[in-house]
């Protein structure tokens, strides 16, 4: 096996694009040296990105925030400005593993092991958040939910490493919020989850909101119908209902040890509802 470290993007690019055989990238390794020690991979390369500058910072901008792609969960729970911006997507980030692993892992592996129970993927979709890929052919920006195209696969393409996520300065009255269940108390996979984010308009009522699921399908689930549902609402039960309701239609989860069917698609609905209630008191809703 070969270890690089490059001090670039440029070169982490090069050596992926050039790699012959199985080629990884390197951030936190909570995932990767895990899949390693069981065996279930064997790499020809492996490229360390730690130490290319500006990959292990949070950058606040006009517009928003630029979280590197080894910032670890911890990073960004510590980090006030994106908690008070974007509480959902640091809450989920900081559910990811144990507190020792919280000081390794990264949002940007939880996306690219391209679990369908990921935490953190979930609320940074329903935060509208964005990808920067850096690649042979230059670099590219696209939604997260453009990455992961099924369990264990990415769209990301030989030699593309994704440098950075973005998230965009909320708008006032925005709120996010996200919910999983776990069979234990903590350090567990989700059974479900649910990513709500939204924004309100004139007298509490919503003007936008974006609801996504995790867990109940071989990718997070974007739900527009639950969406739908409570814009132009002020959050009553009737909107509530009809979020659940369609929460539950666009579950398509599997059977397995942890939960049934039946089971995830009424707990998701009823994390959608709940985490939607907290968005709504964030964004400022009475």
């Amino acid at each position: 096996m070969r270890y690089e470290a490059p001090s670039t993007t440029k070169e982490a690019v090069n050596l992926l694009a050039k790699a012959k055989g199985a080629a990884y990238v390197l951030a936190g390794g909570t995932d990767l040296l895990v899949r390693m020690k069981s065996d279930l991979i064997e790499p020809d390369l492996i490229v360390d990105i730690k130490r290319i500058k500006g990959m292990c910072e949070i950058k606040k901008t006009e517009s928003g925030f630029t979280i590197g792609a080894c910032v670890s969960a911890a990073q960004m729970g510590e980090h006030s400005g994106l908690k008070k911006a974007w509480p959902g997507v640091v809450e989920a980030a900081n559910l990811i593993g144990s507190d020792q692993i919280q000081g390794r892992c990264t949002v940007v592996g939880n996306l690219c092991n391209a679990s369908p129970a990921a935490d953190s993927v979930p609320a940074m979709i329903a935060a509208g958040a964005k990808v920067v890929i850096a690649g042979p052919n230059g670099k590219r920006t696209v939604s997260i939910d453009k990455v992961v195209t099924g369990p264990g696969k990415t769209s990301l393409k030989k030699g593309e490493v994704v440098e950075a996520i973005t998230l965009a300065k909320p708008e006032p009255k925005t709120g996010d919020a996200y919910l999983r269940f776990i069979p234990r108390t903590e350090m567990d996979i989700a059974v479900c989850s649910a990513g709500v984010s939204m924004t309100l308009g004139a007298k509490g009522v919503v003007k936008k909101a974006c609801v996504v699921l995790g867990a109940v399908g071989p990718t997070a689930v974007i739900v527009p119908a639950a969406a739908k549902a409570i814009i132009g609402t002020k959050l009553d039960d009737a909107a509530l209902a009809k979020l659940t309701a369609a929460c539950e239609k666009a579950c398509a989860p599997i059977d397995d040890k942890r939960g049934t069917i039946e089971f995830r698609t009424e707990v998701a609905g009823v994390l959608a509802r709940r985490a939607a209630k907290i968005a709504y008191d964030r964004a400022g809703g009475k």
